[in-house]
């Protein structure tokens, strides 16, 4: 397939996003327990929640770069019961709701008690709408992985490893985000928030070789003799079918030659885990600097190579047709 540069922008901007509110979140909840210190957070909790909300709306504004016809976006979401697309259409402006309120409770103070904990304990505004916003994150990573995972015809999208690593990777930037931002408004939370990122950056790791490796030793259910119904065992193909460019030929093929498939491979496994890895360990202990800004950056671009190889290496059934030439 061919991968767009918008939908690239989309899948990791809004990852990266549902990641730093569940870190934001995550922190609420252990400093609640008394796992961490159980200082007033709120800025931190309001700064984060604005930078996840501009993510998902940078993400936003690149998926309408991929319409055809941005005037008609709203009627996206009117297949919902059948298209995980129009789920996610809905589920992605909910989200960001969700976190404008969160981060909004938190700026403005605002801690009614609205409910209790099956233990008894009060539960205030922050937490009930940090549920709500928990919910919303994981039922768009699903939406998102969906809606390739989806695709039979797709071998290499359509395994349950497409929604791990959608989530696994999303959580991951998040945490490493929410760390660099903790760098320089919460240093306490540092630690907690870097080891919490190469846990989820290690398991992303783990399932995106999982998923290179159950790839590669994928075969082909389609020949061009059952497409074409003919058993003879030597068929050659002579031309596309086209005399220049169309639709198919453009849009179903990443036109890249072998060799740079391979390097975009090793390239997004170094800097979407390795060096990020690195640098995590690295700021861990040491004081605010630029060790784990660093991290994000090294591993977000890491993650745009990752995605672009997400896309390159599905391989659509039409491409016996039309990118195979004798």
């Amino acid at each position: 397939m061919r991968p767009a540069f918008s939908v690239l922008l989309l899948t990791t901007l809004i990852g990266a996003g549902q990641g730093l509110f569940l870190a934001l979140f995550a922190v609420e909840l252990h400093a609640l327990a008394g796992l961490l210190p159980q200082d007033d957070h709120r800025a931190f909790y309001a700064a984060g929640s604005a930078i996840a909300l501009a993510l998902l709306a940078a993400g936003l504004l690149a998926s309408f770069f991929h319409l055809g016809r941005p005037e008609r976006a709203w009627r996206s979401a009117a297949q919902w019961r059948t298209s995980w697309l129009s789920r996610e259409v809905i589920a992605l402006p909910a989200f960001m709701g969700m976190v404008a309120l969160y981060g909004l409770v938190h700026a403005l103070g605002w801690a009614p008690q609205v409910t209790r904990a099956p233990g008894g304990a009060a539960l205030g505004a922050s937490v009930v709408v940090g549920v709500a916003g928990t919910v919303l994150a994981f039922a768009l990573f699903v939406c998102t992985a969906m809606i390739y995972a989806s695709l039979r015809f797709l071998a290499e999208w359509h395994t349950p490893l497409t929604l791990v690593n959608y989530i696994l990777l999303g959580a991951a930037s998040g945490f490493t985000l929410a760390a660099a931002l903790a760098g320089w408004m919460e240093p306490r939370l540092v630690a907690f928030l870097s080891v919490w990122a190469l846990i989820l950056t290690a398991l992303g790791a783990v399932g995106r070789v999982a998923s290179l490796v159950r790839n590669a030793r994928l075969k082909p259910k389609s020949t061009l003799q059952t497409a074409i119904g003919i058993k003879h065992p030597r068929i050659l193909q002579t031309a596309k079918g086209f005399m220049g460019g169309s639709f198919n030929t453009r849009e179903f093929f990443h036109g890249a030659a072998a060799g740079r498939l391979r390097l975009v491979k090793h390239a997004f496994l170094w800097l979407a885990f390795v060096v990020p890895s690195a640098l995590l360990l690295a700021g861990r202990d040491a004081a605010p600097g630029l060790w784990l800004p660093a991290a994000f950056l090294t591993q977000y671009v890491g993650l745009l190579a990752e995605r672009w190889f997400f896309f390159a290496q599905a391989n659509h059934p039409q491409n016996l047709y039309y990118q195979a030439v004798s």
